[in-house]
């Protein structure tokens, strides 16, 4: 059985806060951010018809600007996962000493920034290639930034679905967290296990993992979850 267990400790530098914080507010931001930077701001163009491959005279109709501003949100919510994944580490662990779940989260935050510094960095390259520095690679060298960027921002982001899992375990299983968080922390995976199962698409992650970060971790923020009160 799972115990929730606060170590002692001997100087104020290396007590763990405990009482409800808002630190799970990161989570919320980087879910806001990261949707806003993936999916608001995708590169792709409107098809004129979905049965129309792309060709490399696609690059002609993509929007620097709209890569630029990704890349800048994208690098954002990088950084706001690396600090909740320290911030769960320093306030969660402690309280779940005996979970092994509690510590796949950061993992998988952890994981997730550094596939994404990548997807983001790709969508920033495009941006550049096509404003500042147009001129750089000719039209075939951009299509391939353009292939790239297919999925680089929405695969990085299996990370998080891994987390989400592990929360939900924490939930239904350990008890940590509340149970309703648990059942919306599965939602999000299970359109990634039918996709990549049925279709091997690697991209649904980034399509429903910045709903599990805004609803997930707003109720850690505000609810009754016992590794946050």
């Amino acid at each position: 059985m799972t115990t929730l267990t606060a170590p002692t400790a001997t100087t104020s530098a290396e007590t763990p806060t405990l009482g409800r914080g808002r630190w799970p507010l990161l989570g919320v931001a980087a879910g806001i951010t990261g949707t806003i930077a993936t999916l608001a701001l995708d590169v792709h163009p409107s098809m004129s018809s979905p049965d129309d491959p792309y060709t490399a005279a696609v690059v002609d109709e993509i929007s620097s600007g709209k890569a630029h501003a990704s890349v800048i949100l994208g690098y954002v919510t990088v950084a706001l996962l690396l600090v909740l994944a320290a911030a769960w580490r320093r306030h969660v662990e402690p309280r779940a000493l005996a979970s092994t779940a509690a510590r796949v989260v950061p993992l998988g935050l952890t994981a997730a920034a550094g596939a994404l510094a990548l997807g983001y960095g790709w969508r920033g390259a495009l941006g550049l290639y096509l404003g500042n520095e147009g001129g750089a690679f000719d039209r075939e060298g951009l299509y391939t930034l353009f292939v790239l960027n297919d999925f680089g921002a929405y695969i990085g982001y299996l990370g998080v679905t891994v987390a989400a899992g592990a929360v939900a375990w924490m939930s239904l299983r350990e008890r940590l967290v509340s149970r309703w968080i648990g059942v919306v922390s599965i939602l999000p995976i299970l359109p990634v296990v039918v996709t990549v199962a049925a279709f091997g698409l690697p991209g649904f992650p980034g399509v429903s993992s910045g709903l599990f970060l805004v609803v997930a971790f707003a109720g850690l923020a505000f609810g009754r979850s016992p590794i946050n009160r």
